[in-house]
């Protein structure tokens, strides 16, 4: 049973792929109930105006004697005209260099609002050249973004530690001007919480779209919940397009107010995709739960086995290193009395529990080795993974600098 266990690990279906297809089945399902939550809500208002607008036209074409075909053709006109960024108020020009360089900062970040789009040949080229590299080059700015995040909110949260630990007397009041001391390394192995990290990432994004949102409805005369849901939509660069600063002609005091306008932008954009990535790593966590919880549940017969194996008061194979054959094959060949009794799982002979325990001394000699000389906890003994192998991207930055993340890989 427990060799069939090991085989079902050693399947296609692993841990990363199990992970990957839970997270896609969550996925499909939470689409799914959003796609049924705002069915039922918009549905109703989304038919109520359609009759609205029937019966308006109606009306319009009686009292005005024009026939639909006519005026529809009309409406057709202006919203071809509302394409193009032609409104009846005045506004200001869409390709200025200002209108230009707010619709690439639109397009490198991905929040792609539509009001703006290229009409000629040449630019729609232009555009897909330009939104490559651009897009890329964004992408990796958030993550610089992230590392430097993380770092100095580690760097202040090991402060408060350091503090608290010296308050309570654990820590002698010099300990950074040891010599084995330098910069934030005065805690080896310290590493901050994924959920305060979490916490004041969501505090900084609220306070941020809170200030935002005042700013908008002082200047654009938009009312608070309509400011919120444009500073999420564009914070996190979904980018509806229904609701857009910085589109009039004029307003007072202009320049101070596209210069905030674009650091609010920048620096919300910033936070919330720190903020994501920071969710998706617990996300990854609830997902790694859940698989242990499902683990082996699959094969009852190996379930049955351990819960056998386990009421016995004795050592089990399970306190075995069974992957260290070499050592297995140095102590040579066990006696039938002694292999009896450890195929049957009652015990261990004293010449393995001696070998693992070699084993285990010298594991132990090496991390205390690597602590001793400033290397990090998680420092890989294969040195035959490639560069790939610790990820790459912002996950891999937040298994870095992380505290649950590294130790739950």
């Amino acid at each position: 049973a427990v060799g069939s266990c090991r085989r079902r690990r050693l399947a296609p279906l692993n841990e990363d792929n199990g992970r990957f297809l839970l997270l896609a089945a969550l996925i499909a399902a939470y689409l799914s109930a959003g796609a049924t939550v705002f069915s039922a809500l918009e549905s109703p208002s989304e038919a109520a105006a359609q009759l609205r607008w029937n019966r308006t036209l109606h009306n319009f074409s009686r009292i005005f004697n024009i026939s639909l075909p006519e005026l529809r053709a009309f409406l057709r006109s202006y919203e071809a005209a509302m394409a193009a960024g032609i409104r009846v108020d005045a506004l200001r020009p869409r390709w200025d260099f200002p209108g230009a360089f707010y619709f690439v900062g639109t397009v490198v970040s991905t929040i792609g609002f539509g009001m703006t789009t290229p009409a000629t040949v040449a630019g729609k080229v232009f555009l897909i050249v330009y939104g490559l590299f651009g897009c890329a080059g964004t992408i990796l700015f958030f993550n610089l973004f992230l590392e430097r995040i993380i770092s100095l909110l580690a760097f202040i949260m090991k402060a408060c530690y350091e503090r608290q630990l010296r308050r309570s007397g654990l820590l002698p009041p010099n300990f950074r001007k040891g010599p084995a001391v330098s910069g934030v390394g005065s805690l080896v192995g310290w590493k901050p919480s994924v959920y305060h990290v979490m916490l004041i990432l969501g505090i900084f994004a609220i306070a941020l779209s809170c200030c935002a949102s005042a700013m908008y409805t002082a200047v654009e005369g938009w009312n608070y919940v309509d400011s919120l849901y444009y500073c999420f939509v564009t914070f996190s660069t979904i980018g509806f397009g229904d609701l857009v600063s910085n589109q009039n002609a004029v307003y007072q005091h202009q320049g101070l107010y596209r210069f905030g306008n674009f650091m609010f932008i920048l620096m919300g954009v910033c936070c919330i995709y720190s903020l994501f990535n920071v969710i998706s790593i617990v996300i990854k966590q609830i997902l790694n739960w859940v698989l242990k919880k499902f683990e082996c549940r699959c094969c009852p017969k190996c379930h049955k086995s351990s819960t056998r194996l386990s009421r016995r008061n004795a050592i089990t194979p399970g306190a075995r290193l069974r992957r260290h054959n070499v050592a297995r094959d140095a102590e040579g060949q066990y006696d039938s009395d002694t292999e009896g009794r450890r195929l049957s799982g009652e015990m261990i002979s004293m010449r393995e529990l001696t070998a693992s325990s070699k084993v285990s001394l010298a594991i132990l000699q090496k991390q205390l080795s690597e602590t001793a000389n400033g290397y990090p906890r998680n420092v890989c003994i294969n040195t035959r993974q490639n560069g790939f192998s610790a990820g790459v991207g912002a996950l891999a930055i937040m298994n870095n600098r992380l505290a649950e993340t590294s130790d739950s890989r």
